[in-house]
């Protein structure tokens, strides 16, 4: 083998590297592991997995906590996973762990939309399966969707969406694009938002590589909600924005709370954790 293939072109820790041959290797984390759908012993909670697009094969797991009655309806969490677009999955160990206990104390339904991860999915594709996600959750509406769990036990009236790092910024997109397009078939009342990245002045060399069309910086709407002219129709009541003392991506997070509040959007908040 020609030694130039292993040249690296490209090295983003702690997410990825790419070589020149065109290979795509990850870093190891631990609890990544995929975990196959079933009950959950310590919570009761059950989950399934489902395809959400026959096209795109893209699926979503869903957690259902214990049922106390027939047609009990519940609030529906919708989350979206960490991992700088590249790395993480809705079926791994972390996931399990955070949603299994999330809905058991919550006394809700969940649904974790595993989404194509870049490179070799580009962004923005990993944003439009998201919203598809949310698309087919709409798809419900009146009990008449493709699966039998939301059809039966979730208010479509309680949905909120939830996602961490990158998901932050997934959920983010998400919420403006059901405002901006008038999203029929539920209502988004509030978004949780775990240490958003959002971008800066200067080039993310890492999401420029992995969106090819973005410039990696703040003309992004993406990146930079205050450059987006549809952030004041987001499409919920409360957002909740949590950040970290020490985290880099603390005075994004910050400065998007302020956006937000400027924005001209209707809802209550946004709260800083």
């Amino acid at each position: 083998m020609d030694s130039t293939t292993n040249d690296l072109v490209h090295e983003f820790p702690p997410f990825l590297k790419v070589y020149k041959d065109g290979r795509v290797e990850r870093y190891a984390f631990m609890g990544t592991d995929p975990i196959p759908a079933g009950l959950d012993p310590k919570t009761g909670v059950q989950s399934k997995d489902v395809v959400i697009s026959p096209e795109t094969g893209v699926k979503a797991r869903i957690f259902m906590p214990k049922i106390d009655q027939p047609g009990q309806k519940l609030p529906l969490l919708i989350h979206y996973h960490g991992g700088g677009f590249c790395i993480g999955s809705a079926l791994d160990n972390v996931a399990w762990n955070f949603l299994t206990y999330l809905v058991s104390l919550g006394n809700m339904m969940a649904i974790s939309v595993e989404y194509r991860l870049a490179p070799e999915h580009p962004l923005p594709i990993a944003y439009d399966d998201s919203w598809a996600g949310l698309q087919w959750v709409a798809s419900h509406f009146n009990g008449s969707g493709p699966e039998p769990w939301i059809n039966e036990h979730a208010d479509l009236n309680r949905v909120f969406l939830l996602g961490e790092s990158a998901g932050a910024t997934i959920t983010h997109d998400v919420a403006v694009r059901a405002g901006a397009v008038g999203l029929v078939g539920l209502k988004v009342v509030g978004i949780l938002m775990v240490h958003p990245f959002f971008g800066g002045k200067e080039t993310d060399e890492m999401y420029k590589y992995l969106c090819p069309t973005s410039s990696g910086r703040d003309d992004d709407p993406r990146l930079n909600p205050v450059v987006d002219p549809n952030l004041g129709k987001m499409a919920c009541q409360r957002v909740m924005v949590f950040v970290a003392e020490k985290d880099w991506l603390r005075n994004r997070g910050q400065a998007y709370y302020e956006t937000l509040g400027k924005s001209g959007w209707g809802g209550t908040g946004p709260q800083d954790l």
